[in-house]
């Protein structure tokens, strides 16, 4: 077999090894389905005491191919494929003697179903080892029995919360939650694996209450999830999650048990645009992880110069990546902020005391600035001023040594006007992350005509060490994200200087599909940065400095500044703004809301500011959070074409 092996040890254990060939990482396609059932046959017929089921890979199982979705034809083809699987994975759980499933790194969607089938789970402790259901972010569900298996495992509870938000869960929690029946260090793993499956101990009861929420009162589960469901998403735009919790409800997770039901069928949701769109955002996402594929550069040492929200969040993403930092200032009282902050973005993303000390460890505070002659990139996040930031890369291009990469995380200066005193501007990039830092992927790589291609290579190769998305733009006004935001967020403010409500546009944008609407947004980003970016793009515009909208010059004359400050446009009670009920509106002010926005986007394609249009649409979701089922905003133009 290409993709499969399996050997007996002199205990009678049968191993079973997954080792997808010419690929990095084993996923489930319909040829591996195929001859996964046929070892199970054949380690069947030899009658072993036990089988145990492990990956040849860095990680056990991604999930199913997601290119075998692009190859159905229809949505019979689809089912098909589900039928595969869920017969394969039954055979599995049917097996006469113990299975185990020895899981090292990511398990996820099908290697999920798969772990699920066997009777015991032995995990890796290592924060590379998670558990999770993604599908739902494709628009479609763990139909090899995810949904059938997880509830009567876990409590229908957790259950529902991993299938319906696609988060993972490290082993300690997945231990904790009794998803997991042993977790490991690596040198006992194996071993631990033998030891389980030959002492076949009694599997784990769930207590009363979940079993009875599984029965009589499962009705209560689905609709409190719904209720949650309900506050992120429209059925209309993401029919996904609510197909689970019918599929569940109705027919306890099984897809076959009436696959024409149209509230919760494999069908509908491969004919469903969303499901597409979605299956195109993964390879979107895909392509711009694969944009420094082959850079030979890794950071060991990143120096940061400014410890404001920005700069703070910056170096301790990278410190949380695994990379020292030199965190720089004027004084010491205002690294503090940043290194609190820090504490508490290791506690909750770590959850583990030694993790979060060693991640400390390499954060650290620098004031004189002596960091940056180590670094191998050195990224400056000091306030919008030109001026100050040629001061600053004066002193920081003579202390950088050879082949560092110098960078500014600057948000509205031509990266050649910052260069423009250089004694070599090739080394210049631009690396601009977008607030919060934590939570947004996308990351834009700026290139000025004088950049060498080597140091914008270098600075990708960096965003995705510490996992973010890079994003290669032209030094050009905005760049991309807030080029198109600007006339999108000032036709905003332009309706509310005529007198609409602000709840008014934020509900008409977040129907359209945002994640929040324009009015919200500037306060989040702060309305200050917002008068100043828009200030900076209206001089370097063709058009003229047009005129600030007058409600956003009041509200920063006053220091209300947004969520940052606890007022804005709104007022804010524990980060979350209060809202009153918003006005009438219909599809003319969606309409109207977001025309400035696609008519942007259409300029900066003309333009050659991003290589591509697909690179374009990747860059407004993850950058803007443009509705992603609709699939970027070039993509939703030309869906409105056709129509």
């Amino acid at each position: 077999m290409k993709h499969w092996r399996w050997e007996k040890d002199p205990q009678g254990l049968a191993w079973l090894t997954f080792d997808k060939q010419g690929e990095s990482a084993n996923t489930f396609s319909r040829e591996a389905l195929e001859e996964l059932s046929l070892s199970i046959n054949e380690i069947n017929q030899t009658a072993p005491k036990g089988l145990i089921i492990r990956s040849a890979k860095d990680s056990f199982i991604a999930g199913a191919d997601v290119e075998e979705f692009t190859r159905f034809k229809s949505p019979e083809e689809a089912l098909s494929f589900v039928r595969l699987g869920w017969d394969v994975f039954q055979k599995l759980r049917d097996l006469p003697f113990p299975t185990t499933a020895m899981v090292n790194g990511y398990c996820m969607g099908g290697g999920f179903e798969l772990s699920l089938a066997c009777r015991y789970r032995v995990a890796l402790d290592d924060p590379k080892t998670r558990f999770a259901f993604p599908e739902v972010m494709l628009g479609i569900m763990p139909a090899w029995h995810g949904v059938q298996w997880l509830p009567k495992l876990v409590g229908p509870a957790a259950a529902m919360d991993l299938m319906l938000t696609g988060k993972s869960v490290d082993t300690k929690r997945a231990k904790r939650m009794g998803l997991v029946d042993q977790a490991v260090p690596l040198r006992i793993l194996e071993n631990t694996a033998r030891m389980v499956t030959l002492e076949a101990p009694a599997s784990k009861v769930l207590g009363v209450v979940q079993r009875m929420l599984l029965g009589p009162f499962r009705s209560i589960v689905v609709n409190q999830a719904r209720k949650q469901v309900a506050k992120k998403a429209r059925r209309e735009h993401y029919p996904a999650p609510y197909a689970i919790l019918d599929l569940w409800r109705k027919y306890d997770g099984d897809p076959f048990a009436n696959p024409s039901d149209p509230s919760c069928s494999i069908n509908m949701l491969f004919d469903h645009p969303t499901t597409q769109n979605l299956i195109r955002i993964f390879f979107l996402q895909e392509k711009m992880k694969g944009l420094a594929k082959g850079v030979d550069f890794k950071a060991q040492h990143v120096h940061v110069v400014g410890a404001g929200v920005m700069g703070g969040d910056i170096a301790a993403i990278c410190a949380m990546r695994g990379i020292t930092v030199t965190l720089q200032d004027t004084a010491p009282e205002r690294l503090a902020p940043a290194v609190k902050r820090a504490a508490k973005l290791f506690a909750r993303r770590l959850r583990d005391k030694r993790r979060e000390r060693d991640a400390m460890d390499r954060l650290i505070p620098d004031v004189s600035g002596a960091g940056a002659a180590k670094a191998d990139v050195i990224i400056e996040a000091i306030f919008e001023n030109l001026e100050a930031k040629q001061q600053l890369f004066a002193k920081l291009e003579a202390a950088a040594k050879p082949g560092a990469v110098l960078a500014s995380n600057t948000s509205s200066l031509k990266l050649a006007d910052i260069a423009a005193k250089f004694k070599d501007p090739s080394r210049m990039v631009g690396i601009h992350f977008f607030n919060p830092v934590p939570q947004m992927m996308l990351v834009e790589i700026i290139s000025s005509e004088k950049t060498k291609k080597e140091f914008a290579s270098n600075a990708m190769a960096f965003v995705r060490q510490i996992d973010k998305l890079p994003l290669p733009v032209k030094d050009s006004p905005g760049f991309l994200v807030n080029r198109v935001l600007g006339p999108y967020m000032q036709n905003a403010f332009r309706m509310l200087d005529e007198g609409m409500k602000p709840e008014t546009i934020d509900a008409a944008m977040e129907e359209f599909g945002m994640p929040m609407g324009p009015i919200e947004l500037a306060d989040t980003v702060g309305l200050d940065i917002c008068l100043h970016a828009g200030k900076e793009l209206a001089k370097k515009g063709s058009g003229g400095e047009p005129e600030a909208p007058q409600v956003l010059l009041n509200k920063v004359a006053l220091g209300q500044l947004g969520r940052k400050t606890g007022q804005g446009i709104y007022r804010y009670e524990k980060g979350k703004p209060v809202k009153g009920q918003p006005g009438a509106y219909n599809q003319d002010l969606i309409q109207s809301l977001i025309q400035p926005y696609v008519e942007e986007t259409k300029a900066v394609l003309a333009e050659g500011i991003v290589p591509d249009a697909e690179l374009i649409d990747a860059g407004l979701i993850f950058g803007t959070g443009f509705a992603p089922f609709r699939g970027g905003p070039l993509n939703y133009l030309a869906g409105q074409k056709k129509k």
